[in-house]
């Protein structure tokens, strides 16, 4: 037999051992044709494959294809990249499905396929989780053996990941990997629309908020204020959070498995980040914290085994400092390691107050965290984090939309807000060839006091000081089949989360406000209000064949809330006449069934098609500023949602484009109502609405250095059923507040070999309404951000602008009072140099 006389040859020295594993592995019996570069293997018999048997080794997996007769096959070499490629010709696949597919049969091996091609042709695949696996092939009575060892063998305990800056210079694959689904996968293994941001793409496009994650995804819109930074709006497939009331968010954030609250205190400065990756589409069957819209989860980077530092400084634009650092090492040797990481942001104001001469809209940030990490054994794994955020900012300035300058006001208080936010996190996991099991133990608690000026006019009307603060404990278990299980996944968890948040609105009134209020000087509106989320979900992926996988899941949910409130005139501190309505253990709860279906089917392991029914849900609740008969209490919101997909991967995995169509249809949406009279918002009411829309990504290597990634999202969300309770107008067919239209973002960069860095980033938002009643309308608009750079060894500085056309757009607005108009506005052009440096 062919291979048989090889190994001879070989102990004769008659060949080398590079002629027979160039590449890594065995290419026999190639006969050359008269025609350069050309090569045939030919068969006299179309010989069959009756079955293909995977088995897991000490070393590595063996792949056996089977024939009837043990017939002899022979090879062609394909590899590319870190897959292993191998084509034999006059042979065909005769198993169901005419396919074979397994996922992870071992650590350091991602995917094994047997499929068939064109004229007669069987083509084996298996794909290296790093690089391309060493494949020695072997004749047997069976058929033919193809022995994979992983390049990169990891050690018996569990060490940190020290993973080496990504390079562009060698136009590698894209190669993606995300936990969107509570494992590690590559992206086009995912069945969700997701969008992955790398450790060095988040570098690369300056991102350090939510508003940066947002302008990189697409259907996805974070509107921050120029200014203070006090309630920031956001919108995922067309949900936002523009319901400010209920503080109860349609998406999830997370930050290193601690839920943040979204609006209060998304808009942080995020430091020394790993990856990000933002799922869209209702989360309900994996994650402990139901998600309706979504999921933004950010991964920080983890404590290493040997010495690193990192540091960074910058300057920019109205005196922006911008200073971070992180350290780490081990503690005890591959054991137990440290990570700290700090920050510290400020710039000076955009504006002015035109009456006091004061400077509006100042920002300043300090950030720190935390992170132990212990690997008592092989099987687990035991982490602490800890982080806190200080953010201490100016008053923000309400203009008209006309506004020359956007960033001034005439104020009798140029105000001031502060909000403080800690965290904590334990996580255990436990994993072995049978199981795998995560618990997460988290708190976190925020408080934010604000001073404003609360007619935000010359007029000296009143003036106000809020405080809001939110302690949230949380306790997640999940347990699932481990990483390598294939044809059969399965995982389950349970959730629960209290909740306490203390509210306390002052209006202090002046002489101009006592003349209408009489002789009282402040009305106090303070409320507590608990809640408990207990939940139980579940979800199985089956392979009934390879390329198919069929997904079913359900999640049981129960909530409840209890408020109490008091709203008072008072003069001197003393409550002396009630202003509204008081509660005292005013409570609600809510119990619902969160089903998902779903199907995958990758038709080759380029291409793959998937879709879902899911169930959203986002829970009811006690409306605090609750002062009209009836307006206490709000529905539960829920949905039915649809989606369907293509990903897809191109020459050699140097392009992928995916592609996601949805369909929300939303029964009792919670809309915020505006008083018609003062365009204060104190009631809550639900309403009826659809939502369908689109999403490309794309992301391509087409030369060395140069990466190219786009983005577009097209969103119809608008009101089917919804009458205004108070002026019992009309809102059909109005669009959602805080839903653009569309939005999409490009960008192009290119890294030399010299170390010079360009990148060109556009990113455009399609109109958007401010209000439910659609009278404050943002137009259509496109930012524009470039960044060139330096870069060597283990440093590089660089030369950033961000909207450089200075475009004009709104992030907040409302009628106060009406028809008056007064809004917010983003960040004009900033300019920045920055340095970094790696040790």
């Amino acid at each position: 037999m062919l291979l048989r006389l090889l190994n001879l040859l070989l102990k004769a020295g008659a060949i080398s051992l590079p002629f027979i594993f160039f590449s890594t592995f065995v290419t026999p019996t190639v006969a050359q044709t008269s025609q350069p570069g050309a090569e045939i293997l030919s068969q006299t018999t179309v010989i069959e494959i009756t079955g293909v048997k995977v088995n897991p080794k000490d070393d590595g997996v063996e792949i056996i294809l089977q024939t009837s007769k043990g017939d002899e096959l022979k090879v062609e070499n394909l590899s590319t990249g870190n897959s292993f490629i191998a084509d034999i010709p006059g042979a065909r696949l005769r198993v169901a499905g005419d396919t074979f597919c397994q996922d992870k049969p071992i650590a350091g091996i991602t995917e094994i396929t047997v499929i068939n091609q064109a004229n007669n042709t069987i083509r084996v695949t298996v794909v290296g989780e790093t690089s391309l696996p060493k494949v020695e092939l072997f004749d047997d009575t069976e058929g033919l053996i193809f022995t994979a060892t992983p390049q990169q063998q990891t050690s018996q305990t569990p060490q940190p990941e020290e993973k080496p800056e990504a390079s562009t210079q060698d136009n590698e694959p894209i190669e993606l990997v995300v936990t969107a689904q509570k494992t590690e996968e590559n992206l086009q293994d995912v069945p969700v629309s997701v969008t992955p941001i790398g450790a060095r793409e988040i570098e690369d496009a300056g991102i350090t908020n939510i508003q940066g994650i947002a302008n990189n995804t697409p259907n996805f819109t974070v509107l921050s204020s120029a200014g203070g930074r006090f309630n920031t709006f956001y919108s995922l497939r067309g949900l936002s959070n523009s319901n400010f009331l209920s503080r109860s968010d349609t998406v999830s954030f997370y930050i290193d498995d601690i839920p943040l609250e979204g609006g209060l205190n998304i808009d942080q400065e995020l430091i020394d980040l790993e990856r990000i990756e933002v799922l869209r589409g209702p989360q309900s069957t994996l994650y402990g914290r139901n998600a309706q819209a979504g999921v933004v989860n950010i991964i920080s980077r983890k404590p290493t085994n040997k010495p690193e530092v990192r540091a960074s400084a910058g300057y920019g634009s109205y005196n922006a400092r911008d200073l971070q650092l992180s350290l780490s090492d081990a503690i005890v040797p591959d054991k137990f390691f440290f990570r700290l990481s700090g920050g510290y942001k400020a710039r000076d104001g955009l504006g002015k107050n035109t009456l006091t001469n004061e400077s509006l809209g100042e920002q300043s940030s300090l950030s720190g965290r935390g992170q132990l990490l212990w690997t008592p054994s092989p099987e687990w794994t035991i982490s602490f984090n800890a982080a806190t955020n200080y953010n201490n900012d100016g008053g923000f300035a309400y203009a008209s939309t006309t506004s020359k300058n956007r960033y001034d006001a005439a104020l009798n208080e140029s105000g001031n807000i502060q909000l403080t936010d800690n965290s904590q996190a334990l996580k255990v996991t436990y994993d072995n060839a049978n199981f795998r099991f995560t618990s997460i133990t988290a708190h976190r608690n925020s408080n934010q006091d604000s001073i404003g000026d609360g007619d935000v006019s010359p007029t000296d009307f009143f003036r106000n000081e809020n405080n809001f603060s939110t302690n949230i404990w949380s306790q997640e278990v999940r347990l699932q089949s481990p990483s390598d299980a294939n044809q059969f996944r399965w995982l389950v968890g349970g959730y629960y989360e209290s909740k306490d948040v203390n509210y306390l609105e002052l209006y202090k009134f002046t002489p101009i406000s006592q003349a209408f209020f009489g002789a009282f000087d402040t009305r106090r509106v303070a409320a507590e209000s608990s809640g408990n989320i207990y939940a139980a979900f579940a979800q199985v992926d089956y392979k009934p064949i390879q390329p198919l996988t069929l997904t079913a899941g359900l999640r049981y949910e129960s909530a409840n809330t209890t408020l109490s409130r008091s709203n008072n005139f008072e003069v001197g501190g003393v409550a002396v006449a009630p202003a509204g309505q008081t509660f005292v253990d005013a409570e609600t709860s809510s119990n619902v069934l969160l089903p998902k279906i779903g199907l995958e089917y990758r038709f080759n392991p380029n291409l793959m098609a998937y879709a879902s029914i899911t169930r959203g849900y986002k829970p009811g609740g006690l409306n605090y500023r609750a002062d009209v008969p009836g307006s206490l209490k709000f529905a539960p919101e829920k949905s039915w949602n649809y989606e369907a997909g293509l990903k897809s991967s191109w020459f050699d995995d140097k392009l992928i484009a995916n592609l996601a169509v949805f369909s929300n249809q939303l029964d009792n949406y919670q809309a915020a109502l505006p008083d018609p009279i003062t365009g204060f918002f104190s009631s809550i009411t639900n309403a009826g609405a659809s939502i369908n829309g689109t999403e490309f990504e794309l992301r391509a290597r087409p030369a060395n250095g140069l990466e190219l990634s786009a983005g577009f999202g097209y969103t119809n969300a608008k009101y089917n059923n919804y009458s205004n309770p108070l002026t019992s107008i009309s809102y059909n067919g109005n669009r959602l507040p805080y839903s653009p239209e569309y939005t999409f973002n490009l960008a192009a960069q290119y890294r030399t070999a010299i170390g010079l860095f360009g990148r060109l980033e556009l990113q455009g938002f399609g109109s958007y309404l401010l209000d439910d009643a659609n009278n404050i309308k943002q137009e259509p608009f496109v930012l524009v951000n470039a960044r060139v750079g330096y870069e060597k060894d283990n440093y590089g500085i660089y030369v950033y602008a961000n909207n450089i056309f200075d475009a004009r757009y709104i992030t907040s607005g409302f009628e106060f009072p009406p028809p008056n108009v007064i809004a917010t506005f983003g960040a004009p052009t900033i300019v920045g140099v920055q340095v970094r440096a790696n040790f």
